[in-house]
């Protein structure tokens, strides 16, 4: 890739797994009230036709890795965990009071955290206690995040036994020298135990997630790790940019030094690398910063068009409503947004007094739901129309205008009714995605809000 590209295009953005953006959400419109009526509304909408999703959020974790931009707590007391269950059910049953119908759940993702910090009898019976206000829908996919060290073959067994058929481990990067720096000492011996035993269970998809961008990472270390992952082939691989945001994350991002981290050309060349070998192993490229098979359900739904992607990331269906639980979750009802107390004992105190505990959020307006449509379209599909009425806003002109430099790069097309990102573009979706961004456009930070671009 050009590196006058990577100079020119290489700033802070927005990964944009929502529209508007957490910091650009509207906090002093937001009620709780309106965001009950907003759940409602839709689930009266969709519930029977598509189902809703699930995010739950377990926060513990016993050991910190200093790349990690999550709300987690560490600790090695696993007392917290009952406590902790019993509050996530109590805010599932209020949920499951307010909708007035049984929910039908497509789609459940355990998040962290360290979601096998928990013991197995204890996510099984997070799993259950959720379906006693809930129905399965036939074609349902429960999925969660396993750290290699800790999962255990009882713990996949009983998360298979409730439901669930995909896995995603942290895998990160095999080389010591940067697992040392991110404190994650993890060998291949962990991740192919876990992966193989996930397979005999008989999973469908198990994915690793690997990161570029870290310290002291080398282009070595990315070939090394994808020559790791050959004799496993995961079903789909998130490769990931490492989002180095120390000013929002605190001390966790602070266990090496800022110069010690790959930029710019340096960094872009090792997504190159890796993409290069996924492409050649017979990985499809989805979206961004993900690759799965043919034979995975995320590719055939990027194939068939109707590839989503929400505050979990990129997932096989959409759902409208995305509700999510636990302390710092994000739901999603489309309408608007709403945030979970981060505090955990704040958090379930709220829960524990019968309260949703929410503490901001957002209600889109008209013109909001049109962007965020575009964008959807465009970090899913790279391509996005306005030949429909209900696709086009006042500032369009102005979003076409400000992509011309992009169109002369040659990164992508703009036609009378379309907008398409081109092969050469794809690196620099977030980039497109930022010129349609009207609340960004219209109020610039004066602070450093977001990681780079590339």
């Amino acid at each position: 890739m050009c590196g006058n590209l990577i100079q020119k295009y290489n700033v802070p953005g927005p990964r944009y797994t929502s529209y508007p953006t957490v910091p650009y959400w509207n906090t002093d419109s937001f009620s709780q009230q309106k965001w009950i009526d907003s759940c409602k509304k839709v689930f009266r909408e969709s519930n029977a036709e598509e189902g809703i999703s699930l995010y739950i959020h377990l926060p513990y974790c016993e050991s910190l890795c200093t790349f990690c931009g999550c709300h987690k707590r560490i600790t090695k007391r696993h007392e917290v965990e009952d406590p902790y269950i019993a509050a996530i059910l109590k805010e599932w049953k209020l949920y499951a009071e307010l909708l007035g119908r049984t929910p039908i759940i497509r789609e459940i993702h355990l998040g962290g955290g360290t979601p096998t910090f928990f013991s197995p009898e204890n996510l099984s019976r997070l799993i259950n206690g959720i379906f006693r206000y809930a129905e399965k829908d036939p074609d349902h996919e429960f999925s969660f995040e396993g750290h290699p060290n800790n999962t255990t073959y009882e713990h996949l067994q009983a998360l298979y036994d409730v439901g669930f058929r995909r896995v995603s481990f942290g895998v990160q990067d095999y080389s010591p020298v940067v697992q040392q720096a991110i404190n994650r000492i993890q060998p291949f011996e962990k991740v192919a135990y876990v992966t193989r035993a996930a397979r005999e269970i008989g999973y469908t998809s198990v994915s690793h997630d690997l990161v570029f961008g870290l310290p002291f990472q080398t282009t070595s270390d990315v070939i090394e790790t994808v020559n790791n992952t050959i004799p496993l082939m995961p079903d789909r691989i998130a490769f990931y940019s490492y989002a180095h945001v120390p000013w929002i994350k605190g001390n966790g991002q602070r266990g090496f030094k800022d110069e010690d981290i790959p930029e710019g050309e340096e960094k872009r060349r090792l997504y190159e690398v890796g993409k290069s070998l996924l492409l050649e192993l017979g990985y499809h490229e989805i979206g961004m910063d993900h690759f799965a098979l043919s034979s995975d359900h995320l590719y055939q739904s990027m194939r068939k068009g109707k590839l989503h992607r929400n505050f979990m990331g990129y997932t096989a269906s959409k759902t409208k409503m995305l509700l999510g639980l636990g302390a710092s979750s994000i739901s999603d009802s489309w309408y608007g947004f709403a945030q979970n107390s981060k505090n955990i004992e704040e958090y379930m105190n709220l829960v524990d007094r019968g309260i949703i505990p929410v503490f901001r959020g957002h209600h889109c307006t008209e013109e909001d739901l049109i962007i965020r449509q575009h964008i959807l379209n465009l970090m899913c599909q790279y391509i996005t129309t306005w030949k429909d009425d209900t696709a086009w806003f006042n500032d369009l002109p102005k979003v076409l205008d400000r992509l011309r430099e992009m169109e002369r790069d040659d990164l992508i097309e703009i036609g009378e009714h379309h907008l398409e990102i081109k092969e050469a573009g794809k690196p620099f979706v977030r980039n497109v995605c930022m010129a349609l961004d009207m609340r960004l456009q219209k109020s610039k930070p004066e602070t450093r809000l977001f990681s780079m671009t590339i």
